[in-house]
């Protein structure tokens, strides 16, 4: 039996998860009125009557004979058939309800691909001039300093915007049941290439892999997810500190865990640094400076993940460091 081809992001699972939630409680709510309901008739009738009389018909002015015992099956009965009943309408209603609410994120997402879009040229042409103006001054000059913070501020606000783009377009087509990547590959890329930034922070990554796995999933995305969790780890990991990359293979997924010696998730749930614009505070980077962060590159990797089938979550953070595991449906093998 093959997988569906029909994209689910995580915005979409959020709603779905939502709808059944409400749905769920309202049909609660309601089987326990009715419970209530039923309930009360059964005391009052058992009241009324005395045991040995719960099985006797009695007549009603109509010569129609009915006992106790089938009026309270009876109530049991329709008492059943109400809760589900409520059941099947809460859930109904909850599905029209939040449909809208799946529309508005729909529109979001288009209205953040097409500002981003807008945006990319200009803070492209920005740092540019930047860059310009950066190699014009001598290296005394005293603006130096100035003009090199200008330029990594838009060099951030690219990566930002980049970021923005991403996460909106994630989603946008479908996925094959055939795509199939090989994960190590794709990680050991996402590190040869992270390894280059973390060199100037004395920073060693290194990876312990086993054979090749195969995953249902393109290795461009695999590289982009693994580069986004290296990421956070090197701005958080201290100066000469080595961030281990681990990979480990079960009979259905392939886990590729990051743990870095950072001072661990702090001012905010870790089960929240996945949602998209996330940030603390009160978080400090590996030199000890306080640090804020626009919490987009985590959450691509969720968007990522759920896309495929897989989940990311962090496996244990404390003043020893931080571990984040991003687990995918491992393919099956090809056959002979």
């Amino acid at each position: 039996m093959t997988r569906s081809n029909r994209v689910v992001d995580s915005d979409t699972l959020a709603i779905r998860r939502a709808s059944r939630l409400v749905g769920t409680r309202i049909a609660i709510a309601c089987a326990a009125v009715v419970a209530v309901v039923i309930v009360a008739v059964f005391v009052y009738i058992l009241s009324e009557i005395s045991p040995g009389e719960l099985f006797e018909p009695v007549p009603d002015t109509e010569n129609l004979q009915v006992s106790a015992f089938k009026l309270l099956r009876a109530a049991a009965v329709l008492g059943v058939a109400l809760i589900v009943l409520a059941g099947v309408l809460s859930w109904l209603v909850t599905h029209r309800a939040v449909q809208p609410l799946g529309d508005v994120l729909r529109i979001q997402r288009a209205f953040v691909a097409d500002a981003s879009h807008e945006l990319r040229t200009p803070l492209a042409v920005l740092d540019a001039r930047l860059q310009i103006l950066q190699r014009a001054l001598p290296a005394d000059d005293p603006s130096a300093s100035v003009v090199a913070e200008l330029r990594s501020d838009a060099r951030d606000l690219i990566h930002i915007v980049n970021d923005l783009l991403e996460s909106a377009e994630i989603g946008g087509a479908a996925v094959p049941d055939t795509t199939v990547g090989d994960l190590v590959g794709a990680v050991d890329a996402a590190v040869q290439s992270m390894a280059l930034i973390a060199v100037d922070k004395h920073i060693t990554i290194e990876l312990d892999a086993p054979q090749p796995a195969p995953v249902r999933v393109p290795s461009s995305s695999i590289t982009r997810c693994v580069v986004a969790l290296l990421d956070n780890a090197v701005r958080f990991a201290p100066t000469g500190s080595i961030i281990t990359v681990g990979v480990s293979v079960t009979r259905k997924t392939v886990a590729v865990t990051v743990r870095d010696r950072g001072p661990g998730i702090q001012g905010i749930d870790p089960a929240r640094i996945f949602d998209r614009f996330a940030r603390s505070g009160t978080a400090v980077d590996g030199g000890g400076e306080a640090r804020t962060g626009f919490g987009i590159g985590l959450s691509l990797v969720r968007e990522i993940a759920v896309r495929y089938g897989g989940a990311v979550h962090v496996v244990d953070s404390s003043a020893a460091g931080t571990a984040i595991s991003l687990t995918l449906p491992r393919a099956k093998p090809a056959a002979s």
